[in-house]
């Protein structure tokens, strides 16, 4: 993977990028946003895309996920995740995914394909229904599924939907991660992990154990 990324940059700075001019899209952006469950604390490492055109871009997204407010299992309704909108990127080909699962600990890559008919159903435009009323503007209601909403659990599990504005969700599949050989941070931090698990999550764990299987 790394050696993939590193191709696609130095095709981004040898200035294949910037004749490619902006994807044509019939809204602004789509987004990407990341989740977890509540107590299997993550640190995400890196998000990269590439896009249906072949450009790479690296780390559109990391840090601390949302979580999900529920253990075992994923909340109905998927969607947000702290989502980041990501302008000038074209619909993505290729997902891959680097995190810190904090409760482990472990550190795990992955890889998401994109499928065609997910890139079909994020320009279809349908007809939002929303269980309230008020004016959210075209940005919000824009009647496409322009949202991939990643979910990362202990073990390596990655599951991602497709979302968007009072719109169903599509389950785009379920994903199992690698255990990254170097460890955290790509090796460079002599092994020690992003952040301490917090005492609240800690005292689950102790408690309940990680309930793998139920993601």
């Amino acid at each position: 993977m790394k050696r993939l990324l590193l191709l696609g940059l130095a095709l981004l700075l040898s200035g294949c990028a910037s004749g490619q001019g902006k994807p044509k899209l019939p809204f602004d952006a789509w987004s990407v946003g990341v989740l977890a469950p509540e107590h299997m604390e993550v640190w995400i490492e890196s998000v990269d895309v590439i896009d249906r055109r072949g450009l790479v871009y690296e780390r559109v997204s990391g840090g601390i996920p949302s979580y999900t407010g529920i253990v075992a299992g994923w909340p109905k309704a998927k969607g947000g995740g702290g989502g980041k909108s990501l302008p000038g990127i074209d619909l993505p080909e290729i997902l891959f995914v680097r995190w810190q699962s904090l409760v482990e600990p472990k550190t795990y890559n992955v890889r998401i394909n994109i499928p065609e008919s997910v890139r079909k159903a994020m320009v279809t435009k349908e007809q939002p229904v929303c269980p309230w009323k008020g004016d959210w503007g075209k940005e919000v209601l824009n009647g496409y599924r322009y949202a991939i909403t990643i979910g990362l659990a202990p073990g390596g599990i990655a599951k991602v939907w497709l979302s968007g504005s009072c719109l169903e969700p599509i389950e785009i599949g379920r994903f199992e991660g690698v255990i990254s050989k170097v460890g955290p941070s790509l090796g460079q931090n002599e092994g020690r992990y992003a952040l301490p698990l917090s005492s609240e999550s800690k005292a689950y764990i102790e408690q309940h154990g990680i309930p793998y299987g139920s993601w």
